[in-house]
């Protein structure tokens, strides 16, 4: 039996999620979480055999989960399901550490395939994933600008992109209004804009909204 762990922000999705995964008989949820801090507490007092882990969650982001995860219990494998598209995130948890990445819009059975072959040692990425990192290989001696973000200036960009007040970024990211600010004047100067508008222009050009 491969006993789950399920961390979502959402409890209809966790919902849906268990149901899917207790309709086969060789898995059960047995946990749930609805943010990144619940993840690290559960992982202290039971082993899973796999985690599916959601990104956007509030106290502890999912990829700061994940990265601590890594460090606490590395033969755990995570598998990140998120409502980001793999153009946004997936490079970024598979170098976190992630053994594989689905949208949640991925049907069930790949879900299942996904949570077998990561169980099983194996890495899930899907064939469009495949080929996206492929590409970055051949393309890594030259990055793209936001490449040299880190994950939080990154989900920041992507907020403020988004058209989000900083008071809305802060509350999403369960940061300040001034390190929202902190991280904004960081990003602009990394990325060499002057303003958010031309952040935002850069944003949408290269598709990185969900």
């Amino acid at each position: 039996m491969i006993n789950v762990l399920v961390a979502d922000d959402h409890a209809i999705v966790r919902a849906g999620i268990s149901k899917i995964i207790n309709d086969d008989p060789g898995m059960k949820v047995i946990d749930e979480a609805s943010n990144g801090a619940e993840v690290l507490k559960l992982i202290d007092k039971q082993e899973y055999d796999v985690i599916l882990l959601d990104l956007n969650m509030p106290e502890i982001s999912g990829l700061d989960a994940l990265k601590q995860l890594r460090s606490i219990r590395p033969e755990t494998p995570v598998l990140v399901l998120s409502m980001y598209p793999e153009n946004q995130y997936a490079t970024r948890t598979l170098k976190a550490g992630a053994a594989g990445y689905l949208t949640k819009e991925a049907a069930p059975e790949n879900l299942i395939e996904a949570i077998r072959k990561v169980v099983n040692g194996g890495r899930f990425i899907t064939p469009e994933l495949a080929e996206q990192l492929a590409f970055s290989i051949g393309t890594e001696t030259r990055e793209n600008p936001h490449d040299i973000l880190s994950d939080r200036e990154y989900q920041v960009m992507c907020a403020i992109a988004s058209g989000k007040s900083a008071s809305q970024v802060a509350k999403e990211l369960n940061l300040s209004v001034k390190t929202v600010s902190t991280y904004r004047t960081r990003i602009l100067e990394k990325m060499n804009f002057d303003n958010n508008a031309q952040l935002t222009h850069y944003v949408i050009k290269n598709d990185l909204l969900p």
